[in-house]
């Protein structure tokens, strides 16, 4: 394992009962690496930063933070670790100064150590302005920021957090994600959420993983080719405006070479649009271009779209939904049981 590998697992497996949770995922996260970790609920985010932060423990493989096995060197791991769990572990009769402090004196750091991280948390989080005020009084916003400054109190070289935004209104998660990219230029971030915009904001690379299993591992641009799919939609109107029937146009479309489907969107008194899909190594737009010439047509639109990320999600975690119908609201409420039972 290389020296730069702040997260690796090997082989990480999870059974809550019959129930398999995590299967064999692999994947490395290094330094400096903002790393978004996607799936749909119930994929197994969230069983692996319990996993990862030694809140639980894994049913089978390996797993190393920052080169400490979290079986081996558990304190060591916490120590290299800062943790923001969806729910930020608040007390909520503390200030927010007096609930910092509480953090740093968990870290066993000293006081002089504490002024100097305060500092930096407080200015970094933006929390100058509520650092007296009683935590209940605080919006969801400030908040996940004074949990988000726990976790950055001891000056962690890994942060770890599990869908930090699933609270915030539109303008707090702007706000929050803003401050993670700072806090990424200097840390390694393993982002645990199933907002895609978050993770095209915040991260150059995503996991997505899907019934326990990674379906997906790469940069943001390699994870939308994965698909191979690209879709064109055009509109046609016929000679001097005469109107075409639709099957003519559709079977002269479904007639070039590298179309895959061509598929009815709509028509009116100005022609028939269409959609065409293809595979990414072939752009059929110079060949609608020069078919609607050689007709005689009039192309009133003509553009391209490459998959999104959240095409490329639906399509690799679209058995995550059929296993979450199949489990049902009996077999989900088992998992979570089972799963907080563990915790606690």
């Amino acid at each position: 394992m290389s020296s730069d590998v702040m997260i690796y697992a090997n082989d990480l497996t999870k059974n809550f009962g019959s129930f398999r949770a995590l299967d064999k995922i692999n994947f490395e996260v290094r330094r400096g690496e903002v790393v978004g970790f996607l799936g749909p609920n119930g994929a197994g985010k969230s069983t692996t930063m319990r996993i990862l932060t030694c809140f639980i423990a894994p049913s089978g493989g390996v797993a190393k933070i920052n080169g400490h096995d979290i079986f081996d060197d558990t304190l060591e791991v916490r120590r290299s670790v800062g943790y923001l769990p969806q729910r930020a572990p608040l007390y909520l009769e503390m200030s927010v100064l007096e609930y910092l402090r509480f953090a740093a004196d968990i870290r066993q750091l000293d006081d002089a150590t504490f002024k100097k991280r305060a500092r930096n948390v407080v200015e970094v989080c933006g929390l100058a302005q509520v650092l007296g005020k009683e935590i209940r009084h605080l919006s969801h916003g400030y908040r996940q920021r004074v949990g988000l400054g726990q976790a950055l109190i001891h000056d962690p070289p890994i942060l770890i957090l599990d869908e930090p935004t699933s609270d915030l209104d539109p303008n707090e998660k702007a706000e929050f994600l803003d401050y993670l990219k700072q806090i990424g230029k200097q840390r390694t971030v393993l982002l645990s959420t199933h907002n895609l915009a978050e993770v095209e904001i915040a991260c150059s690379r995503a996991i997505i993983v899907s019934s326990g299993r990674i379906v997906a591992d790469g940069a943001l641009d390699d994870i939308r080719a994965k698909a191979g799919k690209i879709r064109y939609v055009t509109s046609i109107q016929g000679e001097a405006g005469r109107a075409l029937p639709r099957s003519e146009l559709q079977a002269a479309l479904s007639g070039i070479r590298g179309v895959t489907r061509v598929a009815d969107l709509a028509s009116d008194e100005a022609g028939h649009s269409f959609e065409l899909s293809s595979n990414r190594d072939i752009d059929l737009r110079r060949d609608i271009f020069r078919l609607a010439v050689d007709k005689g047509w009039t192309l009133l639109e003509l553009h391209r779209d490459t998959q999104t990320l959240e095409d490329v999600f639906r399509e690799l975690t679209i058995g995550d939904e059929r296993r979450n119908r199949s489990l049902g609201s009996n077999g989900q409420s088992q998992r979570h049981h089972m799963e907080q039972s563990v915790q606690g």
